[in-house]
């Protein structure tokens, strides 16, 4: 479920994606909302592109540590690649 920032207060939150559209985003938070886990989804800036890099708008998907292995399985699951580490 959508949590609010104040949820995750005193608890370090692990990035486990970054939806790069608004598409994207929805899908997840409807994937994680239907499995019960308890997320947090911030809109960030991140570095994209190749050959004429520049800063792009993202949605970045935080979970709690000890949901984080299973959260990424249900994203693999669904056909997304996860973030292991930044």
């Amino acid at each position: 479920m959508r949590q609010e920032a104040s949820f995750f207060d005193g608890k370090e939150p692990v990035l486990v994606y970054i939806a790069r559209r608004l598409s994207e985003a929805f899908r997840l938070e409807s994937i994680f909302s239907e499995a019960g886990v308890d997320y947090l989804v911030e809109a960030d800036e991140y570095r994209g592109g190749f050959l004429f890099p520049r800063i792009r708008t993202g949605a970045f998907f935080y979970v709690l540590p000890d949901a984080v292995e299973s959260a990424r399985r249900l994203i693999r699951a669904n056909g997304y690649k996860t973030i292991d580490r930044l």
